[in-house]
């Protein structure tokens, strides 16, 4: 008779006894038996749940708000404003206001920016200013503006339309009924002719752009011209071109146009302006108007120094500047003709804190500003 096989052993925990629902370990014999069994691997963690949301609004997590106060001692006005952005970005709720010394708020505004649409509100006047933008594919965006009440401080909005496309664009106003109109056509790789027209005014300019040989230089003529034509009979009168001419060079550029003087005498006027490297800084000299002002401009990371003469009245001014630190800069500008002289402090910690105090010799006045931020972050639960 054939011997039965072994039967499992059963091993159980130490200091319990059997129970219906124990753990049991079953083990065969075998040749190798370890001392003691492994640990057991450690539980997976489980991942952080986000906290409940309803829609685009998490009641547990709200964005925070930045908060910026600003005084000015010459006006003893307090300068508040509020703002956050909402919706992860997509809008920006902004509010501010200002009070005096004696606590009085006034001019309080809200304004809601998104990328499409913009409504600022005026408490006081009780009036709304609208604003859209949309674009319609890449040649095309409108633009409009309205104020419901349509007279605040005599300001008037005027709702506008456009139209780009590579050489050519129009700006239309709806309210005046009038079209501003720009053309570009290239004639040949270094020939350009240009063309602008305003249609309610029927005047315009043509241009004449000539790249040389040298990419750095070019050649640009232009007249203002009436807008029916380059030469028009109006009242039995020809209408002359007004010429001028420009060359830019990569140091400035030197224009020469044809003007009437007041006993209405044809003149040529020449301007332009030459900038170039001199002694670790830059020198600029622009002459206009039979005037010539030299400027000379040095500046490294700690210290700018910045004299100019204007010629032929030979008057001299300087502007210095001096950082004592990330924090700290000093101002100082003086005019040797009329003795007068400002000068600015600035001290800055951080984004959220800044201070700015000076004087004005000329109106012999002076100020100081404080502006501070904060950023605060809500939840109705805390």
């Amino acid at each position: 008779m054939a011997e039965s096989p072994p039967q499992p052993s059963q091993v159980h925990l130490p200091n319990s006894q059997p129970q219906p629902h124990s753990i049991t370990i079953s083990t065969a014999p075998s040749s190798f038996s370890p001392q003691s069994s492994p640990p057991p691997p450690p539980p997976a963690e489980q991942p952080s749940q986000p906290p409940p949301s309803f829609g685009l609004f998490s009641f547990q997590k709200r964005p925070p708000i930045r908060v910026t106060s600003e005084f000015d001692s010459d006006s003893s006005i307090f300068f508040h404003k509020l703002s956050s952005k909402l919706c992860n970005g997509l809008a920006k709720l902004k509010f501010s206001f200002q009070n005096d010394p004696k606590g009085k708020v006034s001019e309080p505004q809200l304004a809601i920016i998104t990328k499409h649409l913009a409504i600022h509100y005026d408490f006081e006047e009780q009036n709304a200013l609208v604003k859209g933008f949309l674009d319609v594919g890449t040649n095309l965006k409108l633009k409009a503006a309205h104020d419901v009440k349509n007279g605040k401080k005599n300001e008037t909005y005027r709702p506008q339309l456009g139209l780009w496309t590579r050489n050519f664009s129009v700006h239309y106003d709806l309210k005046e009924q009038n079209a501003l109109v720009r053309g570009s056509l290239p004639l040949g790789s270094r020939l350009q002719l240009g063309a602008a027209c305003d249609v309610k005014a029927q005047q315009g300019e043509l241009t004449m752009v000539a790249n040389l040989s040298d990419p750095g230089y070019k050649i640009e003529l232009a007249s203002a011209v009436p807008s029916i034509g380059l030469m028009v009979i109006t009242s039995l009168t020809l209408v002359e071109l007004q010429p001028k001419a420009t060359l830019k060079f990569p140091y400035g550029e030197v224009s020469l146009e044809e003007k009437e003087d007041e006993e209405e005498k044809r003149l040529l006027s020449v301007s332009g302006i030459v900038k170039g490297s001199v002694l670790n800084g830059v020198c600029t000299a622009l002459y206009k108007d039979e005037t010539l002002n030299l400027r000379y401009c040095y500046k490294d990371e700690e210290m700018s120094f910045i004299p100019s003469i204007s010629l032929p009245s030979n008057a001299v001014s300087f502007a210095f500047k001096r950082r004592f630190g990330p924090s700290d800069k000093l101002s100082y500008w003086y005019n040797f003709d009329t003795n007068y002289w400002s000068t600015v402090y600035k001290h800055t910690v951080g984004k959220d804190y800044k201070f700015k105090a000076g004087y004005d010799s000329e109106v012999r006045l002076g100020w100081a500003s404080l502006w501070v931020s904060a950023v605060i972050s809500y939840s109705p639960f805390c």
